[in-house]
């Protein structure tokens, strides 16, 4: 995990956030009281169950959605009171997204669609196009510069989605997803870059995940629940080990295992579960011990 200087600046600055939708008898409180802060150079990870509050939670972080109650400040500005005439420069220069789907533009090629959001930036066009230059060297993207999307492999896109997201050189980076579309190498590579962007750049990141294996890079873990949010503590972590590719699986919210000869194995991804299934045998040879009786460390 990332060292940080505990007297670095405070990014993000959420208070008491609530989200409503509907009324009377159909109101749903997707968020209920939630509040949060992320210093600079900070990773943090938000995990928990489909329908928890997750993205509502993001997207309201982010400037997309406005809370029905409680204050999101950015660097110290209230964005929660800003009008929609506001929000988009607010978050075209001082907030990163990725998301799952990478959202690039079909139309457009990879250096186009990494300079999409700097039409809002007051910057000079030869030092964006020189920041553009730096993150595609930086995400060895030299050779695809001039590709389309289609043409692109998950890993590529999801980097292209990186340099699109940091651009405008943002002081917070929100990712929804970044690895559930990617494969489990791509996926490793996405995340040790989200790690150097945030230590070497200062960049606060806030990932919400299903993906476990995004544990190794985060500084904090924060689990979502019926719309309230509480801090991840060490002791419920039930380590085990993915028996086809040897990463360390938490059973707590490993969302693919298999019952096999009365053992229970936890996977990293529905590809290693696949390949368990094809030949099981292959990968019980000599299987460590956790992984074979299901028990944590």
């Amino acid at each position: 995990m990332l060292k940080k200087d505990p007297e670095q600046s405070d990014v993000l600055v959420a208070s008491g956030l609530i989200k409503t939708f509907g009324k009377g008898h159909t109101q749903v409180t997707a968020v209920d009281d939630i509040s949060l802060t992320l210093k600079a150079g900070e990773i943090a990870l938000i995990m928990g169950p489909s329908g928890s509050g997750k993205t509502t939670l993001l997207s309201m972080l982010g400037g997309l959605l406005t809370p029905s109650a409680g204050s999101i400040e950015i660097e110290g500005q209230d964005i929660s009171r800003l009008n929609a005439k506001q929000l988009p420069a607010i978050r075209a220069l001082k907030i990163g997204f990725i998301f799952q789907a990478f959202n690039l533009l079909d139309a457009l090629t990879v250096e186009e669609n990494i300079l999409f959001p700097a039409r809002l930036d007051a910057a000079g066009r030869s030092s964006i196009k020189q920041r553009s230059d730096q993150l595609i060297v930086e995400l060895g993207l030299q050779n695809r510069r001039h590709a389309l999307p289609k043409t692109l492999s998950g890993g590529e896109k999801q980097r292209v989605a990186i340099a699109r997201a940091l651009i405008n050189n943002p002081r917070m980076i929100l990712a929804d997803e970044p690895t559930g579309n990617l494969d489990s190498k791509s996926g490793q590579e996405v995340m040790m870059l989200l790690h150097d962007i945030a230590r070497d750049q200062g960049v606060a990141v806030l990932l919400v995940t299903h993906d476990p294996r995004v544990e190794e890079i985060a500084d904090r873990i924060l689990w979502l629940e019926d719309g309230r949010l509480f801090d991840r503590k060490s002791e419920t972590h039930a380590w085990t080990v993915d028996p086809v590719c040897r990463m360390k699986v938490d059973q707590w919210t490993a969302t693919e295992k298999v019952t096999y000869q009365n053992a229970e194995y936890f996977f990293c991804s529905a590809s290693c579960k696949t390949r368990f299934e094809q030949s099981p045998e292959k990968y019980l040879s000599d299987p460590p011990a956790e992984s074979r009786n299901g028990q944590g460390e």
